[in-house]
């Protein structure tokens, strides 16, 4: 079935759930790690799709969900949910910077964009987005809060067990944050059924890993007390998603705003392989600034309601490779079930019940498989790491970004931390680095082109 052929009704219906549980799972983890709204979530990203579909001329079949490359980010500057709204602003500012890129391309082509972002920097920097939470994957999986009561002792501090989250004086009460084996077995249950979904399951099912191990996880942490309905009994069927507009900030807009050198890579690669199972050319019909400005458009959305940034899915794509219908009636409908179900308030609840050792679980899978992708990239692109100048860009890329090193001048409250910085210096190594003779001159005839 082709881009603008519609099935019948039911048909239509059925393919359209199957792309809303491709994304699901990956959309509405997003948010429950970072701490935004998946109601909110789940309607931008339907929204955001029917208005990449306009902006694209209905040419290019793509469903686009909350994108993984700006969890770290959003963490990092909403502090556990204090400043969401100052990320929030970090977030819009990469959909008006996908706008600028998009002029860009329309009036320059793409082939600066190799040039500044080459596969060694590009694939060590998806490596740093998916290592850099796997600490963040193991915690939720593994640790728990506790409250106890507060000690009275010097001895009594000494032996606690676990790190201090919390002190309450006026209660006497202090939480602690404290490993726990109930957890990280529910965790392991959940990781295992997913990974069982990914490897062994077929057709449709093979499609919905993640969505599946947490169902499963899901029921498995039921039977061991930790899931609580009461949120979900005392939910309205029908509720508006509550919103939250983006708040100023430059501080956050430096920690977000260089994430988009990542995301660009990744867009124009989903870009390139939905136009090879289709058999044309998207980059130039309808043109790779229409999908740009797309997804920019999108992301401006979702940043404005309260949702993070979004990219095109690679889930869908894969649905789309199994079943050969591209048909943007079934992508929007996908997009129309999703502004849907964002207003039942009961489902809502009942996303927010997810035990956190459930969300640990496909966690570790899940970021793990981000930085794979990386190290897939660089595989693919056959980099020489026999060659130091590729050795040594990997290298100080993958350190900076793992470990967390901050560039900071108080005086002009600029910060660049973590992956933010690894980009940057990847960047700044990449066009600085003497070359090799027949890189340099491959790189000649690019910008030449």
């Amino acid at each position: 079935m082709d881009v603008h052929e519609r099935p019948k009704l039911w048909k239509w219906i059925a393919l359209s759930f199957q792309h809303l549980f491709a994304m699901f799972g990956s959309t509405i983890l997003v948010p429950v790690l970072t701490g935004l709204s998946p109601s909110v979530t789940l309607m931008a990203s339907g929204i955001g799709t029917i208005a990449y579909l306009i902006v694209t001329r209905g040419k290019v079949p793509a469903y686009l969900g909350s994108s993984f490359a700006f969890i770290v980010p959003i963490i990092t500057v909403s502090q556990g949910g204090k400043h969401i709204g100052e990320a929030l602003f970090g977030c819009l500012l990469v959909g008006i910077m996908y706008g600028v890129v998009a002029l860009f391309v329309y009036r320059f082509g793409v082939k600066w964009l190799d040039y500044i972002l080459p596969p060694v920097v590009i694939g060590s920097v998806v490596i740093v987005i998916g290592l850099a939470l796997a600490g963040t994957a193991v915690d939720m999986a593994s640790m728990k809060d506790v409250v106890q009561q507060m000690p009275r002792s010097a001895a009594e501090w000494q032996h606690l067990d676990g790190s201090i989250k919390n002190v309450d004086t006026e209660h006497g009460k202090i939480t602690m944050h404290v490993y726990s084996l109930e957890n990280f077995g529910v965790a392991l249950a959940t990781l295992g059924i997913s990974i069982i979904a990914s490897l062994f399951f077929r057709g449709f099912l093979n499609i919905i890993p993640i969505l599946i191990g947490i169902i499963g996880g899901y029921i498995v942490a039921y039977f061991t007390g930790m899931v609580d309905f009461t949120a979900v009994q005392q939910a309205k069927w029908f509720d508006l998603p509550q919103f939250t507009v983006p708040t100023p900030s430059w501080k956050a807009a430096l920690v977000i705003l260089p994430v988009i050198l990542a995301v660009l890579a990744e867009h124009i690669g989903h870009l390139v392989v939905t136009g090879t199972i289709m058999d044309r050319d998207l980059t130039k019909d309808p043109g790779l600034h229409r999908s740009l400005l797309g997804d920019g458009i999108a992301t401006s959305i979702a940043a404005l309601l309260g949702g993070p940034p979004t990219t095109t899915y690679g889930e869908n794509i894969g649905v789309m490779a199994i079943t050969r219908i591209f048909s943007v009636w079934v992508i929007g409908g996908a997009a129309v079930l999703a502004i849907g179900l964002s207003c039942v308030g009961k489902l809502a609840a009942l996303i927010q019940t997810i035990p956190t050792p459930v969300m640990g679980g496909v966690s570790i899978l899940l970021f793990g498989i981000i930085a794979s992708a990386g190290l897939r990239m660089l595989i693919e692109n056959r980099i020489d790491f026999n060659d130091r100048r590729n050795l040594v860009i990997a290298a100080v890329v993958l350190v900076i970004g793992i470990g967390g090193a901050v560039l900071r001048f108080a005086d002009i409250h600029l910060e660049l931390e973590g992956m933010a910085l690894a980009t940057v210096v990847g960047i700044v190594l990449n066009l600085v680095l003497p070359k090799q003779k027949e890189e340099k001159e491959t790189y000649a005839r690019v910008g030449a082109a």
